[in-house]
């Protein structure tokens, strides 16, 4: 699994510069503003700095864009780096200018010369996540690095930012154990091996139980276990609690959908882009990444995660097209078709949650429709709430992290697309509305007294090119978003 440590901070001694190996990375607007390390470069390389500055290339960039000079005369770095900035820097460019750092300096020994500039958090934060690359299966060879490479910040205050980098250590630690759980192949990432990762958090403090399938039928989860019954996997849900506010106060419930892979069961998916589902579990993997995050900056908050672990196969024991299974609530569910399974997990651990912890606010996050993306794209994820205030304290949080997002609708209207002529509801309302009524069904699991929202995160999970702020692969969405919600709306 990716670990990261922290950057280093340091006061450099300007003339230390033309010893530098690796990797130099300047922070510059033009020529004309050149800080004292930047000065000195272009003094090292006579004047090829300030020239490359006064260039069509550099003028033609854009805020974030990196334009390089390989092998500098005059000093012993493999590379300066020049990354355009801009005076007036938003917490979300000066992140891009971190990524840039990030991707430019992967493997490698980076020197950033940023002094005191007043979004240096923001950027290191950026060069973190950017700088994530998940290769725990890849065989080495002669062409990689010795070294893990080194990130260091050359301040005029590094005391004061190593301090700082304590909490942006936690989310990125967060960011990066999402990413792995979601990168991760299914014949790696069972749903008992899933189960470990999470109980691992309890030395950070987490309280962790694991939850299998004897006492799961005790519970009367039979919508979540049908989904699993096809595998040889078992079903498990993992409850994690972090108990850092008040000892009466309630806690905020993330619940999180956790289908390790998922074929369609009987109602079998088309093979093409099948390889993909190893994704579903995008849900529960930023639940428990956010719950990382929460134990390493100890937040003053009480929250309990929980996640239903499943796998959808087509065994000689799997759910039918046609069956009906009664959920933990009590209401009975005709499976019209088993690739809907994220719903069935999702009702039965909601309902738990709120039965078991009675939560001041619930929140489910699920990679849970298709037509999300249809709707939505990669750019953002659905969000459907009972509450508006609760929505709207989550769209600021995810609004300051510049994580996408779009509010949908919600309406009683949609029910009667779920109508079931032999059950108390069936689990897929068609090809109309699809998002829109698979929210709808979890809404009905949802106590009318818990402020509720749930997130659809199909199209943001995993991507297929890089990203801003992550590499091609698993994003880690909804860890800073959840994780700053929890700061601004919860913590005393």
């Amino acid at each position: 699994m990716t670990e990261i440590t922290a950057p280093s901070f340091v006061a450099l001694d300007i003339d230390q510069l033309a010893s530098v190996e690796g990797r130099v990375v300047v922070l510059a607007e033009g020529a004309e503003r050149l800080d004292k390390g930047a000065r000195r470069i272009n003094r090292l390389t006579k004047g090829a700095l300030g020239r490359l500055l006064e260039s069509k290339a550099f003028a033609k960039a854009k805020t974030g864009d990196a334009v390089e000079m390989a092998w500098p005369a005059g000093m012993a770095a493999e590379a300066v780096q020049v990354i355009k900035t801009d005076r007036k820097l938003d917490h979300d460019t000066a992140r891009k200018i971190g990524a840039a750092i990030g991707k430019a300096g992967l493997g490698k020994e980076v020197l950033v010369l940023a002094g005191a500039h007043r979004h240096l958090t923001e950027i290191v934060l950026g060069a973190m996540l950017r700088g994530y690359d998940f290769k725990d299966h890849k065989s080495a060879d002669d062409d990689d690095e010795a070294s893990e490479g080194s990130l260091v910040f050359a301040v005029s205050k590094p005391e004061e930012l190593s301090a700082e980098a304590e909490n942006l250590i936690a989310v990125a630690q967060g960011v990066f154990m999402t990413r792995d759980l979601v990168n991760e192949p299914a014949n790696v990432l069972t749903t008992t091996e899933f189960a470990a990762r999470a109980q691992a958090l309890a030395d950070l403090g987490v309280t962790v139980e694991v939850l299998e399938e004897d006492e799961l039928e005790k519970l009367g989860m039979r919508a979540l276990l049908g989904v699993g019954q096809g595998s040889d996997s078992p079903s498990k849900v993992v409850v994690m609690q972090w108990n850092g506010g008040a000892k009466d106060a309630a806690p905020l419930a993330l619940v999180g959908k956790g289908v390790v892979f998922d074929t369609g069961g009987i109602s079998l998916k088309p093979a093409a882009g099948m390889e993909d589902m190893t994704m579903d579990m995008g849900g529960a993997g930023t639940v428990v990444g956010v719950m990382k995050t929460l134990a390493m900056r100890k937040a003053a908050a009480n929250v309990v995660g929980l996640i239903g672990l499943v796998e959808n196969m087509p065994g000689s024991n799997a759910q039918r097209p046609g069956d009906v299974v009664r959920s933990m609530k009590g209401d009975t569910i005709e499976v019209i078709n088993t690739d809907a399974e994220g719903r069935l997990v999702l009702c039965d651990v909601m309902w738990y949650a709120q039965d078991r912890f009675k939560p001041a606010a619930m929140i489910d996050l699920a990679t849970l429709t298709g037509a999300i993306i249809i709707g939505l794209g990669h750019e953002n994820a659905g969000v459907f709430s009972n509450n508006d205030d609760l929505a709207k304290d989550f769209l600021k949080a995810a609004d300051g992290e510049g994580e996408g997002f779009w509010r949908m609708p919600l309406g009683d209207g949609y029910d009667k697309q779920l109508k079931s002529r032999i059950a108390d509801v069936k689990n897929v309302g068609g090809r109309a509305a699809g998002s829109i009524t698979a929210a709808q069904f979890l809404k009905r699991f949802v106590k009318d007294e818990t402020p509720w929202i749930h997130l659809d995160i199909a199209g943001v999970a995993l991507l297929d090119s890089d990203s801003t702020l992550a590499p091609k692969g698993a994003t880690g969405w909804g860890v800073r978003t959840l994780d700053r919600l929890v700061r601004d709306a919860y913590e005393s």
